[in-house]
């Protein structure tokens, strides 16, 4: 297998007539970019298909003359499949290219996919019994395709090496981000970000969407300031009298009206918001765990374990180890 040492590393950017764009074009550009900064130059980057040409994407944009698949390389650090159209995954299925990632399998450093890529990695059988992700509109899909993939449907990407599966389209470029990070350094990976206005690290296993941001647009106007209030500052005085009175009601009306609302109670809302706050200051500080409960808006360090093992069956301990600015790379 190529060292992850190597000082230019091929990278294989896989598309078919279907594909969506974004997922191919995002880490063609975190990849590019990085040679900007990183010296020598750490990427060569190839657009392939199965049998090379132009590439026709699902949003009818055009994607220039691609390599097919015989005249890769034989020494790809790193395939990366973008996701698409039912029509063109079910094409890809039929293409040769599930013997050609077994194959190569063995030979490649990192094998990964964007968005609805996995569903092309999982039909090869390589991420059976293996941790993996996909866009969260057909994580159920994915589960009745291939039941034997451990899926992991809230995050933006997984790790399982030698197989890196993203979520949707822009989760991508996180992906990539962390690929760049581990071959260049975080100096590099932070120029990239800077330079292409991007987060410089969303973990993998941030979620794909923000159930508070759901509950939020699912609500009436009349609640959703507050909730919005609630979101921004879990900390402050978040009880049933407090939100009832901001509310204009009485404890038991908004209490009502809030559950029919959101469909959950105001003290779940509550502990959902610190829950969330909470682990934004685990991937990002090194504050001790009774500091970050209390900026949490959590009683206690005891609350913060408790509302984790609840909501997450995770420690804060385990959850930044996992996904804290000094977790292992990839």
């Amino acid at each position: 297998m190529p060292s992850p040492h190597r000082l230019t590393r091929k990278i294989a950017l896989v598309g078919y007539d279907g594909v969506q764009a974004l997922d191919l074009v995002g880490p063609w550009e975190v990849f590019s970019m990085a040679n900007n900064y990183g010296a020598p130059i750490p990427y060569e980057v190839v657009l392939a298909s199965p049998d090379g040409g132009e590439i026709l994407s699902n949003s009818r944009f055009r994607l220039g003359d691609s390599t097919p698949f015989a005249d890769l390389p034989d020494d790809l650090d790193t395939i990366l499949i973008g996701g698409g159209d039912e029509v063109g995954l079910l094409a890809m299925r039929e293409s040769g290219i599930l013997d050609w990632l077994r194959l190569r399998a063995d030979s490649t450093r990192r094998v990964g996919s964007v968005c609805s890529g996995a569903f092309v990695l999982a039909a090869s059988g390589l991420l059976d019994g293996r941790r993996a992700t996909t866009h969260w509109e057909v994580c159920d899909t994915m589960r009745a395709f291939r039941p034997q993939v451990r899926l992991e449907p809230d995050a933006i990407f997984v790790a399982d090496p030698p197989f890196y599966t993203s979520a949707g389209v822009t989760a991508g470029i996180d992906l990539c981000l962390s690929f760049v990070e581990a071959d260049c350094g975080p100096a590099v990976a932070l120029a990239v970000a800077r330079n292409l206005v991007l987060f410089m690290r969303r973990p993998g296993g941030q979620t794909q969407y923000s159930a508070s941001l759901n509950i939020q647009a699912a609500a009436t106007p009349k609640l959703r300031t507050l909730i919005a209030e609630i979101s921004a500052d879990p900390s402050g005085d978040q009880s049933l009298p407090a939100l009832a009175a901001r509310a204009g009601m009485t404890e038991r009306t908004f209490s009502r009206v809030f559950q029919k609302d959101t469909g959950t109670t105001p003290a779940a809302f509550v502990e959902l918001a610190r829950v969330d706050r909470a682990k934004a200051l685990l991937e990002t500080s090194d504050w001790p765990l009774a500091r970050v409960a209390e900026r949490a808006g959590f009683g206690s360090l005891d609350a913060l374990h408790r509302a984790f093992l609840r909501r997450l069956n995770a420690t804060p301990g385990e959850y930044r180890q996992r996904f804290g600015a000094a977790a292992p790379g990839v």
